[in-house]
């Protein structure tokens, strides 16, 4: 609740291990506030979430992104004036004893070199390697994407969220990045994902869930949503849904 205007009300779904989960509806739907009470940058008014069995509701995001629940944001997050490997370096603080100072002042030789190996894994997995020393400001906009989610990576995320990873991509530059998704996935990453546009997700997730005005509208497989009646009537309309169930009004 915000003052009087619920942005999220009475959503209930699951998250299964190894999966790609599309949640999906227009601007305003509630998607980015429902990444934010799962990822505690947010405290639910009501109601309650579990991560692994664990109840999280309202732990702070640190704390959540060390037991293994990341995100990414709509707006590109990364230390513009640093080169690409400095960005992913100080993203694994989360993860290394001595956290960001030791990273940052100095580590033993061994640590050095496994952060290293680390740091190259990641980027090469993103496809960034060869742009290691570049700036990420010197980036193409969908490269500076996926340093986000290189960076999320670094946390060693075990359930990973994007927040709209496509937004503002060319068709190359998303094609390319739902590939990375789609890797993601097979390494054992589960993935939930946002994004305002239906098809793209339908393409590419094995689930979704549709929020219409901050509520749960359908969920399922996306051919179950495809041809669901609450869902063509709020994206459609009444008489093209009809139309395109191949029915008559």
């Amino acid at each position: 609740m915000f003052g009087g205007f619920r942005a999220v009300w009475n959503l209930t779904f699951h998250v299964y291990c190894g999966e790609i989960l599309g949640i999906v509806g227009p601007n305003g739907a509630g998607k980015t506030t429902t990444f934010n009470l799962i990822t505690g940058f947010l405290r639910p008014t009501s109601g309650r979430i579990w991560f692994r069995g664990q109840e999280i509701t309202g732990l702070a995001p640190h704390a959540l992104a060390r037991m293994g629940l990341v995100r990414t944001f709509q707006q590109t997050r990364v230390f513009s004036r640093l080169q690409v490997e400095e960005n992913v370096r100080i993203a694994l603080h989360r993860q290394e004893p001595g956290g960001l100072r030791r990273a940052l002042f100095g580590m033993l030789e061994e640590e050095e070199r496994s952060c290293s190996r680390r740091v190259r894994d990641i980027l090469e997995f993103a496809g960034l390697w060869e742009q290691r020393e570049r700036r990420a400001e010197e980036l193409p906009y969908g490269d500076q994407r996926v340093l986000g989610i290189a960076m999320a990576l670094a946390v060693e995320p075990i359930l990973l969220l994007l927040d709209e990873p496509l937004a503002g991509m060319n068709p190359m530059e998303a094609e390319r990045t739902i590939g990375l998704v789609r890797d993601l996935r097979d390494r054992g990453i589960t993935v939930v994902i946002i994004d305002h546009h239906m098809e793209t997700l339908m393409r590419h997730c094995d689930r979704l869930v549709v929020l219409h005005h901050g509520e749960k509208l359908a969920e399922g497989p996306p051919e179950e949503i495809r041809k669901d009646p609450a869902v063509l009537r709020s994206y459609l309309g009444e008489a093209m849904a009809f139309e395109a169930r191949g029915e008559e009004p």
